[in-house]
């Protein structure tokens, strides 16, 4: 195949850092460009180049997206957050490369977790009841969790906390659901239709999966749920859908994610490889390979990279610098 060029976001997170492992390893004669907001991170040394660019909300980014298309020949752009997924959505026709992102009111829909509740109760989908803390009565449901609308992980969330007039407008209010953790990740084609999904049971530490395993209990009904969101919405390759088992066995999706999501880089060895479909619908426009789902647990560790004798960021913008895993 011709040598093609992809450009990979947010490289600083661990979203980034599975898709660039995930495109190396579908073995594609392809360079990789990385950008990120910061000058260094642990994502530098698996791209091909490095910029540093400026947050997704800020005036000059589509520009600054736009110069390294040019410089770089930039065939194809994967964001790997949120605001990014938008922004690039939202600017979607000023971009001088294709860029594999939902459409913008699918997009909207889910960036923001309390028009999320409200799309899919419009819809009669199932999600967590949401509220705005101004609206909520502890009557409503026995446990909660405040988190921000637009947040990112874990960060910023409160359980069952005393006061709720310090939050404002831009908090949730959601019913904190207790039982097994469920991320679904799933891919819809050009033809709008499910191409496969893959659900794996999960723990968190600090917002992202810890430790996870493939349960393949709840497919049947998840599937049910992941076509009726899909035939009202406009999705773009891979999605996430995160949902909560009770005591009961309902299934109550809490979030979405109009993005390839964190767990990339393992469900791409439990025959679920998303990156490598976007590549291949989006990229060199070939059949999709076919989802082949196997049995499996993975656990994320820590690990270094290490640059020796070398301390100057300039010069660790792209894994040509000499460096070693350990």
């Amino acid at each position: 195949m011709e040598k093609k060029t992809v450009l990979v976001t947010g490289i600083g997170g661990n979203v980034g850092q599975g898709i660039l492992r995930n495109i190396k390893k579908t073995k594609f004669s392809i360079r990789t460009i990385g950008c990120n907001v910061t000058d260094f991170s642990a994502g530098n040394h698996l791209c091909d180049y490095f910029y540093k660019v400026p947050f997704a909300n800020e005036a000059n980014y589509i520009e600054e997206i736009n110069k390294i298309v040019q410089t770089e020949n930039v065939d194809l752009i994967i964001p790997s957050t949120d605001y990014e997924a938008y922004y690039l959505s939202l600017n979607k026709e000023k971009i001088q490369s294709k860029v594999v992102v939902s459409e913008l009111e699918t997009v909207q829909n889910y960036l923001d977790k309390f028009i999320s509740y409200k799309f899919h109760k419009k819809n009669n989908l199932p999600f967590a009841k949401s509220f705005l803390p101004k609206d909520f009565s502890r009557s409503d449901t026995k446990d909660f969790i405040v988190k921000p609308r637009e947040g990112r992980g874990s960060r910023g969330i409160y359980i069952n906390p005393m006061d709720l007039s310090v939050f404002d407008d831009s908090y949730v209010v959601q019913e904190l659901i207790k039982g097994k953790e469920i991320t679904t990740a799933f891919y819809v084609n050009k033809k709008n239709e499910l191409h496969g999904f893959i659900n794996m049971e999960r723990t968190l530490e600090n917002g992202t999966t810890n430790e996870c395993f493939v349960n393949k209990e709840y497919d049947k009904e998840l599937k049910s749920i992941l076509d009726k969101i899909i035939s009202v919405n406009r999705f773009v390759g891979s999605a996430n859908l995160q949902s909560i088992v009770n005591d009961q066995g309902e299934i109550i999706p809490f979030e979405i994610n109009c993005r390839i999501s964190g767990t990339n880089s393992i469900r791409s060895n439990f025959g679920f490889e998303d990156v490598k479909y976007t590549l291949e619908e989006y990229l060199y426009d070939i059949r999709l390979s076919l989802p082949k789902i196997t049995e499996g647990r993975a656990i994320r560790i820590l690990m270094d990279v290490i640059y020796p004798e070398e301390s100057d960021i300039s010069k660790l913008k792209n894994n040509k610098s000499e460096h070693f895993i350990f």
